[in-house]
């Protein structure tokens, strides 16, 4: 398959074949976030992508899954999104699940109306980067968006049908904005009641922009035990209907997973655990992307 640059995808879409139907990320401002920073944004002409949905049936033959890539494909019109998606499903009626990263903004800019229309073609799951529900931390690392604006984007996709997996990134705040990035990220979190949350952990790239507050004394970075103690708070504040969370991304200290409500306690008592057993944590040197 044909792929420009570096290709990202959640890791639930392991199985998945990725057309990239943009290239980067149209935001590309936020600056905990490298992944894209080596691209110029640009929507990919919907011919070269027809070109790779063929090549993709001559060499599979039939797909269950398809992940569009790269940052922000919700970024396209209504009138592109609904000629790209009747293509794939013409191409691969046996498809199950269409699924894309959500950029908030890119959410906001497309009616309730317009997400049920997607998912009438099988765009049936969106990954939603909230980062943090602290609105000092969302400036500071540029999201673009406001608390307010965050909850509304997850709600409208919840209301649409289209099944939310949400990521809140531990110790994008801190130890100055901790206890904030713990209590307000939960109260987000709540409001929007994903069927999917993640919890990743923040790791910095010495050349990138977010280095430079700490280097500049503006950040101080959690220690293990410290992003465990900032977990434990965000999970003892959430009030969850019926939510998968996962706390198992390669830039995690420790793997955790379990249903919400159900295994709340559970969870916590696992941490209370992990916080008495520092052998538990992996080394700085496992955690990479």
């Amino acid at each position: 398959m044909r792929y420009e640059g570096s290709v990202y995808r959640p890791p639930s879409e392991a199985r998945s074949y990725i057309l990239q139907v943009t290239i980067g990320c149209s935001h590309n401002k936020c600056t905990f976030c490298d992944m894209y920073k080596d691209k110029q944004f640009r929507v990919r002409d919907l011919n070269d992508i027809f070109e790779d949905l063929d090549m993709a049936k001559q060499s599979y033959g039939s797909l269950k899954r398809i992940f569009l890539a790269d940052g922000n494909a919700l970024v396209l019109s209504m009138d592109k999104l609904i000629i790209l998606l009747d293509r794939i499903n013409e191409s691969f009626p046996e498809l199950e699940r269409i699924s894309v990263y959500a950029a908030p903004k890119d959410i906001l800019n497309k009616s309730l109306d317009d997400l049920k229309i997607l998912k009438e073609r099988k765009l049936t799951m969106a990954y939603l980067g909230i980062e943090s529900g602290d609105d000092v931390i969302l400036k500071d690392i540029c999201k673009g968006v406001s608390k307010k604006e965050m909850i509304e984007a997850g709600q409208k996709i919840v209301a649409s049908g289209i099944i939310l997996s949400t990521m809140i990134i531990s110790g994008l705040g801190g130890k100055e904005r901790t206890r904030e990035h713990a209590l307000e990220s939960a109260m987000v979190v709540n409001a929007i009641n994903p069927h999917y949350l993640s919890l990743l952990t923040l790791m910095v790239n010495k050349e990138g922009a977010f280095y430079n507050r700490i280097i500049k004394g503006n950040l101080t970075l959690l220690q293990p035990q410290e992003v465990m103690v900032e977990a434990k708070l965000f999970i003892e504040n959430l009030d969850l209907k019926s939510c998968t969370f996962r706390s198992n991304h390669a830039s995690n200290y420790v793997a955790l997973k379990g249903k919400l409500p159900e295994e709340k306690d559970l969870l916590l008592k696992t941490i209370d655990q992990i916080l008495n057993d520092e052998e538990m944590f992996y080394s700085e040197g496992t955690r990479m992307l």
